[in-house]
C-alpha cells in the first residue's frame, strides 16, 4: 500500500467509523457469538501473497464485527465503560500515524512535555494540592504495581531489587476487602505474596475500610516481627463502589511511616465536580500515589491512566535503570520511562489535550452529574419492582440489586439480559451473595437509555418466571 492509497482507505474507514457509532443503538450490546465461531472462519495459515484491502475490510465486517462487544454502546452498563470520545479518537489517529516511541525526552520532546502539562491540568481539575506530579500509565494495574513495588523497596531500604526478598522478612500490605483484583495481582508480581496482603473488613453505607481493624492489624504484625510496607485505599471500588475514609487511613499510615496508594481508577474522574470531591476526597492530599483512569468516565480512549505522585523520588529509585544506550546528554530532562515498568511508551497525552480542549471541564462535569442522577432514578424504579431488592445503594453512578430467587437465579437473569442484547450487565458479590451490578458511565448514554433499562429488566424477568 502506498501513501495515496493509505489516504483513500483512511477516509473510507473514518466514514465507516462515524456510521458505526451512529448505528450502535440498533446493535446488541454484547457479542452474540459462541466460543470458537470467529476463529473457525479464519484461514489456518498466513497468506503467501498480499490481498486487496477491499477484501480484507469485507472480511472484517463479516467475520470480526459479529464477534465484538460494543463498549461504546450507550446501553453498556457492565464493568466500567472504556470510553472513546471523538476528539480522543482523532488524537489517537494522529499518534498512530506519527508512530513515535516516546520512551525518552529526546525520542520525542513534545510527547514528554505535553504529558507533564496534561498531568498538571488534571491535577488542577481534580483539586489535588500543588506539588503533585505524575506520569501516564497504560492502566491502573500498572500504576498499582508500580506503587506496590515502591512500597516493597522503601520497606527494604531499596535493597530488594538488588538482593532479592529472601532475607527481608514478611512484607505486609493493607487494604479493604473491597479492592480490585489488580491489588492482589500486584502483590503476586512484586513477590510479596497473597498471604501478605491483609484485607480488612468494611462498614457503613460506603463500605469503608475499618480503621480500627487496620490499626490493630499493623500492631499485630509489628509484634509478630513482620514488616508493614504500605496501605492501599480505594475511592469507588469495582464491586459496589466501596470508598474509604481517606483522612483516618492516611493518619494511621503516617503514624507508622507507611507508603500510601489510592485506587480511584473509576471514581477519580468524578472529582472534577467540586461537590463530589468535597464529599468523597476529603483528606486526599498527602497520599503518596493516586491513580485514576481518564479512559473510563472522562472519555479518553483506552488506554490512559494517570498516576499522581506526591514525590516521585521513591518510585524513581524503585524503577529507574539506565544502561549506556539510554543515557541522555546535555541538560537534565524528564524521561518518563524511568517512572514506569515498560520502557516503550506511546504518546498518550495527546488524547487528553484534545479531549479537554474540545469539551472543557464544565461539559465533562455535566455528563458525570447526569450519570449520577440517572443512576439514582433507575435505582428507585428497580426498588419498586415486586420482589426486587437493592443490595447496595448508589455510590456515584454504581449500585447493585437482586431479583427474587437464589444466586443461580441472579445469574440466569444476567445471562438472559445479555442474550436479549438491549442492555449489558454483569454480576458481582456482596456479603456472600451474588448481586447484579448496574453502572452508568458510557460517554453518550442518555436519560432514556438509562431509565429504559428498567423496562428491559422487567420484560426479561417476566419471561423467566
Amino acid at each position: 500500500m502506498n501513501w495515496d492509497e493509505f489516504a483513500d482507505w483512511s477516509r473510507q474507514i473514518a466514514d465507516w467509523g462515524a456510521a458505526y457509532h451512529k448505528s450502535l443503538r440498533d446493535r446488541p450490546v454484547r457479542a452474540q457469538t459462541v466460543y470458537g465461531e470467529i476463529a473457525a472462519q479464519l484461514q489456518d495459515a498466513p497468506p503467501e501473497t498480499g490481498e486487496d484491502m477491499s477484501v480484507i475490510l469485507e472480511d472484517f465486517e463479516q467475520i470480526v464485527m459479529p464477534g465484538m462487544t460494543h463498549w461504546q454502546h450507550p446501553r453498556f452498563f457492565a464493568y466500567f465503560s472504556a470510553n472513546a470520545a471523538p476528539p480522543s479518537i482523532l488524537a489517537e489517529q494522529l499518534v498512530n500515524t506519527v508512530a513515535a516511541q516516546c520512551m525518552l525526552w529526546q525520542t520525542s520532546p513534545a510527547a514528554t512535555e505535553v504529558e507533564g502539562v496534561m498531568v498538571d491540568w488534571l491535577r488542577q481539575a481534580l483539586g489535588l494540592a500543588e506539588g503533585y506530579t505524575g506520569v501516564i500509565q497504560d492502566s491502573a494495574s500498572s500504576a498499582t504495581l508500580s506503587a506496590v513495588l515502591t512500597m516493597r523497596e522503601r520497606a527494604t531500604g531499596f535493597t530488594g531489587n538488588r538482593e532479592g526478598l529472601s532475607t527481608k522478612g514478611q512484607l505486609r500490605i493493607y487494604c479493604s476487602e473491597g479492592v480490585h483484583s489488580s491489588i492482589d495481582r500486584a502483590c503476586w508480581v512484586a513477590g510479596i505474596g497473597q498471604d501478605n496482603l491483609v484485607k480488612l473488613p468494611t462498614s457503613g453505607p460506603r463500605h469503608a475500610m475499618d480503621t480500627a481493624a487496620l490499626e490493630a492489624a499493623i500492631e499485630a504484625d509489628l509484634a509478630a516481627g513482620h514488616v508493614p510496607a504500605g496501605i492501599i485505599a480505594i475511592t469507588g471500588g469495582t464491586g459496589v463502589g466501596a470508598s474509604d475514609s481517606l483522612a483516618p487511613v492516611l493518619a494511621i499510615a503516617k503514624a507508622h511511616d507507611l507508603y500510601t496508594h489510592l485506587d480511584a481508577a473509576w471514581a477519580g474522574a468524578a472529582m472534577i465536580c467540586p461537590e463530589i470531591r468535597e464529599d468523597f476526597w476529603a483528606g486526599v492530599d498527602g497520599y503518596d500515589s493516586i491513580v485514576f483512569n481518564p479512559h473510563k468516565w472522562m472519555g479518553a480512549q483506552f488506554d490512559c491512566s494517570i498516576q499522581f505522585l506526591r514525590d516521585p523520588t521513591a518510585q524513581l529509585n524503585t524503577l529507574k535503570i539506565e544502561p549506556e544506550y539510554l543515557k541522555t546528554s546535555g541538560d537534565a530532562v524528564v524521561n518518563y520511562s524511568e517512572w514506569t515498568i515498560p520502557l516503550g511508551r506511546r504518546f498518550r497525552a495527546l488524547k487528553i489535550w484534545f479531549l479537554l480542549r474540545s469539551y472543557g471541564l464544565e461539559a465533562l462535569r455535566a455528563r458525570i452529574r447526569n450519570h449520577v442522577a440517572w443512576s439514582e432514578a433507575l435505582c428507585e424504579q428497580l426498588r419498586a419492582l415486586d420482589g426486587f431488592e437493592i443490595t447496595s445503594e448508589p455510590i456515584l453512578s454504581l449500585f447493585s440489586f437482586r431479583c427474587p430467587g437464589d444466586d443461580a437465579t441472579q445469574q440466569r437473569l444476567v445471562d438472559a439480559l445479555n442474550d436479549d442484547g438491549r442492555i449489558y450487565l454483569t454480576q458481582g458479590a456482596l456479603d456472600g451473595r451474588k448481586v447484579i451490578r448496574f453502572q452508568v458511565g458510557q460517554f453518550d448514554t442518555t436519560q432514556e437509555d438509562v431509565l429504559g433499562a428498567c423496562d428491559v429488566i422487567r420484560d426479561v424477568w417476566e419471561g423467566l418466571e
